[in-house]
């Protein structure tokens, strides 16, 4: 379960990002992450609840979680399509010859605070 070390690294960003801004309380936190990424969003979710509890800071804060398409980029023909649906092939001209342009990746989209 790699949600753990995920929430780990955020509410430890979070803590940092509220020390340099002089932040008391954090409300909510919206993360982003990709389709493809490998990310279950109900494990992502417990695992912040658990950490939360023990994190004043952080304490009560919701946890807000939004899902990036996967899209792959294919050389040949230069159009995208979804990744999910039709994997490494080009659907548009049959080649392998694409890589993922987005939907792997995890970002800290926002934090409201006060």
């Amino acid at each position: 379960m790699h949600e753990l070390s995920i929430v780990t690294y955020v509410i430890r960003q979070v803590e940092e990002l509220a020390k340099e801004n002089e932040l008391t309380k954090v409300n909510s936190v919206t993360l982003e992450f990709g389709e493809v990424s490998g990310i279950v969003p109900e494990y992502l979710v417990d695992c912040w609840n658990w950490y939360a509890k023990q994190t004043p800071l952080i304490e009560g804060a919701q946890l807000i979680t939004e899902t990036i398409p996967a899209v792959t980029w294919c050389d040949d023909c230069k159009k995208t399509y979804p990744t999910v649906k039709f994997g490494k092939t080009c659907p548009y001209c049959g080649s392998g010859n694409t890589w993922l342009h987005q939907g792997s990746e995890m970002n800290i989209k926002q934090i409201e605070a006060m």
